[in-house]
């Protein structure tokens, strides 16, 4: 296994530029996941403003990126006192692949939630429970990043796995990072991690990320993620998805929603 930390770590080149190298069992079908391009982006984000956490990062996916080495540029648009603004793009082979903006501050370690009745509520079974995905995709293609993480769903949600699914668009479960706790950069996987909730409208291939947009609302405690990965409206070929994410303690830490395309 190659860890979440090493595959989306950059090296500084001159002012501004990081270099970094797209790790080929963190795929999809031969595709890099896009929240673990996102995560690769945001530590560039972080590294020219002097605010500790990620907040929010939202990315346009304009090209597909291949496994293999990649630029990152990081463009400061404010430094502010509680949070800093950065305009981040990933380009590799001259083709700029995806354009960023992220927001980082400091994330308060003891702060706790005012009110959370918007917010749905952990409810998928014990992680022991749950059914761990392997690098055979429900759709035929291979997913390798399946061998890099432990990704597992919900026994109730699993009717995709033989053809039937619920018509629900619901998926819930539990991830981890093997040898490693998640932190605010490695949420922003989390929140893209699941396959498509559509597998519980109709089974189809490739369901690409078009946009995401991602908040990290706490510091997460040691341990595996609850996730809760919802689609919401599926019109003209394209997709809109909503996860939650819950850490050991059962508190919010990440949310995100993405808008992909989907051929039925």
């Amino acid at each position: 296994m190659s860890g979440f930390s090493h595959v989306s770590r950059l090296v500084p080149g001159e002012e501004g530029v990081f270099h970094g190298d797209i790790h080929p069992e963190w795929t999809i079908g031969g595709k890099p996941n896009g929240g673990y391009l996102l995560a690769m982006l945001t530590r560039a984000a972080l590294t020219v403003v002097p605010h500790e956490h990620v907040v929010a990062a939202s990315a346009h996916f304009l090209h597909s990126p291949d496994p293999g080495p990649v630029e990152v540029t990081a463009e400061v648009l404010r430094v502010g006192r509680s949070a800093s603004q950065v305009r981040t793009r990933l380009v590799q082979g001259g083709l700029p692949c995806i354009e960023s903006i992220a927001m980082v501050g400091t994330l308060d370690p003891s702060a706790k939630p005012f009110w959370a009745g918007g917010m749905p509520t952990p409810s998928a079974r014990a992680q022991a429970e749950c059914y761990r995905l392997d690098t055979r995709g429900a759709s035929g293609f291979t997913v390798a990043i399946m061998g890099q993480v432990d990704l597992r769903i919900d026994p109730d949600d699993l009717g995709f796995g033989v053809g039937q699914p619920r018509g629900l668009g619901e998926l819930r479960g539990w991830l981890e990072l093997p040898g490693e706790d998640f932190d605010p950069v490695s949420l922003l996987y989390a929140v893209d991690a699941f396959p498509p909730a559509t597998f519980d409208v109709q089974l189809s291939g490739w369901v690409p990320t078009l946009e995401l947009t991602a908040y990290v609302r706490a510091l997460p405690a040691p341990g595996p993620v609850e996730i809760l990965h919802k689609a919401r409206l599926i019109d003209d070929n394209r997709v809109d998805e909503s996860c939650y994410v819950w850490d050991s303690t059962g508190r919010l830490v990440a949310q995100s929603t993405q808008l992909a395309g989907i051929r039925l």
